[in-house]
């Protein structure tokens, strides 16, 4: 398996935020080609030390690295991507990565 990451960091207007990842992005997510699994946090996120700066992250699982990379090549991949300016006013990190069960 592999996971694309997102890790968004709080955005400028929290409700807008949540609004738009739940009517527009994460319905555009779900239409990725190759998409096994999506899942998002809940509440607040934190560190060991406390408050983190992030507002959300979304975990999404593929087969392996090369769907990921095809699945944001395809034309449901671009539109989610493509969105990510019309509501991540905080900025988002996308980590891609294989796993393995330890």
């Amino acid at each position: 398996m592999a996971q694309l990451m997102v890790k968004y960091r709080k955005p400028t207007d929290a409700a807008a935020f949540d609004k738009h990842y739940a009517e527009v992005h994460a319905p555009l997510a779900k239409t990725i080609p190759g998409l096994r699994k999506f899942e998002t946090s809940h509440g607040a996120i934190g560190t060991p030390q406390g408050p983190s700066d992030y507002h959300l992250i979304a975990i999404l699982h593929f087969d392996d690295v090369a769907a990921i990379q095809a699945a944001f090549a395809s034309p449901e991949g671009r539109a989610a991507a493509g969105d990510l300016p019309n509501f991540a006013s905080g900025g988002a990190e996308l980590l891609i990565f294989d796993t393995r069960p330890a």
